[in-house]
């Protein structure tokens, strides 16, 4: 095979249909909806308007581990992207452990984000006279409408993707534009900047991860994509995309209301929105976070978990069923498990918020921490192995080493300050991944086909 091919590993045909907007679409539909939305709120109350800083170093910690994966996404475009990528360049069970957390951290995100969509339909068609049975009925309607999208098919599942965030952009760069030029910015609401002192910075961060993290799900899409070199040009172009947007339109938030006026009841770009201009603009901002939370099931929990599955099943380090295709082209098994699963989180939850929102939350970014460590491992194994390979690629990593070693220290202070007075949820983690290394000797080991050759 020629250096400059990138290596297309799939066995099962899954549908060659995703172009490069495509891909971008799925990037930034990924960034957690309830976390800029509805948690925002929270960061606000604790750490004023210097949230807006902590999640911009979030954002920018997590566009240097993206860029770091790009290499590898081009060179090594798989549905199964994490786990094929350590699976080549570190074994079985560290590829099996990258790709089984990074599904299951985005299964966990399906009862989060389902529950936050409900809370936000409710807000525009209440469903009951009681707000609890409301909120769950409309999540239950979701999550198994965006399971039904994502298993009619890919192209059916991206041109939905695509529409929505482009308008999910669309509004928010309007937004912003209006409340920063508009005539109703008040500096006056970012004194005090800091109100919780600059120890609030950490915790605020942790939200800011728990917003951004998702944008590297993108590289499930190897084995959909038409052309492979797109895979790399969407990671950069979608983290430019939320960054850019998103910073602007907090900077905006918080010139229009105060951040005392915030709450995690309600969306802080809806509050502000409505303290400025009404109710209308109120609307349109919770169409907005809406569309946030939708893009997110769409893209993220019934899309990347599925596909994660499906390749590791085609492998045999999972049951065989998870390798199962659909007469639409699509895993069809893993994508009805997510969807059960995704609806067992989103009864937990509303019956047990904690357990969904703190619990499992912290679990999910433990997950992506290990997965994203993992990567960056592999990121640079790539390089120092497979030189040749490396310079025959059509996209490589721009100013090697530095976005790896920024994306090092970037999960450091992510860990230090998502876990810090919550290292308790450090241990669950621990014994999540004892639990996959478990798995991987008592089957996965006997069971996994022979790594390909390259």
């Amino acid at each position: 095979m020629s250096q400059s091919e990138p290596q297309i590993l799939e066995t099962q045909p899954l549908v060659r249909a995703l172009g490069l907007r495509e891909i971008w679409a799925i990037g930034v539909g990924a960034v957690v909806g309830d976390g800029i939305f509805m948690l925002m709120g929270a960061a606000a109350q604790m750490a004023g308007p210097m949230a807006l800083i902590s999640y911009l170093a979030a954002g920018l910690f997590l566009f240097c581990i993206m860029i770091s994966h790009g290499e590898m996404a081009v060179g090594m475009p798989d549905a199964g992207s994490f786990w094929v990528w350590n699976r080549r360049l570190m074994g079985d069970l560290a590829g099996f452990i990258s790709g089984v957390s990074y599904a299951a951290g985005w299964v966990i995100a399906g009862g989060s984000v389902g529950l936050a969509i409900g809370f936000i339909s409710h807000w525009f068609i209440p469903l009951s006279s009681t707000p609890e049975t409301s909120y769950v009925l409309w999540s239950l309607i979701w999550v198994t409408v965006f399971a039904i999208v994502n298993y009619m098919g890919v192209i059916m599942a991206a041109r939905t993707q695509l529409i929505m965030v482009l308008v999910l952009v669309a509004i928010m760069a309007v937004f912003a534009l209006v409340g920063l030029f508009g005539g109703r910015f008040d500096s006056a609401n970012y004194v005090p900047f800091n109100p919780g002192g600059w120890g609030m910075f950490f915790p605020a961060l942790a939200y800011g991860t728990y917003a951004y993290m998702g944008a590297c799900t993108l590289a499930t899409a190897g084995s959909e994509a038409k052309n492979p070199s797109d895979l790399p040009r969407g990671l950069m172009y979608a983290s430019i995309t939320f960054l850019v947007v998103y910073t602007l339109a907090m900077a905006a938030m918080f010139g229009l209301a105060s951040y005392e006026q915030m709450s995690v009841v309600e969306s802080p770009f809806t509050t502000a929105a409505e303290v400025a201009f009404g109710p209308a603009a109120a609307t349109i901002l919770n169409i907005a976070a809406w569309l946030a939370a939708a893009t997110c099931l769409i893209g993220g929990t019934m899309y990347a978990a599925p596909r994660l599955l499906y390749s590791m099943g085609r492998s045999h380090i999972l049951p065989q069923v998870f390798s199962h295709v659909n007469q639409h082209r699509v895993p069809g098994f893993a994508t009805i498990l997510v969807w059960v699963i995704s609806v067992i989180l989103v009864l937990v939850g509303s019956r047990n918020p904690d357990i969904v929102y703190v619990t499992l939350s912290l679990l999910l970014v433990f997950c992506w921490a290990v997965t994203w460590t993992l990567n960056m491992i592999s990121s640079v194994l790539y390089r120092s192995r497979y030189p040749k390979e490396i310079q025959g690629l059509p996209w490589k990593q721009p100013l090697y080493p530095l976005f790896p070693i920024i994306g090092f220290v970037g999960v450091g202070i992510i860990m230090y300050g998502t876990f810090k007075g919550a290292e308790v949820a450090i241990l669950y983690g621990l014994i999540f991944v004892a639990a996959l290394a478990v798995y991987y000797h008592a089957y996965g080991k006997q069971h996994v086909d022979k790594a390909p050759e390259y």
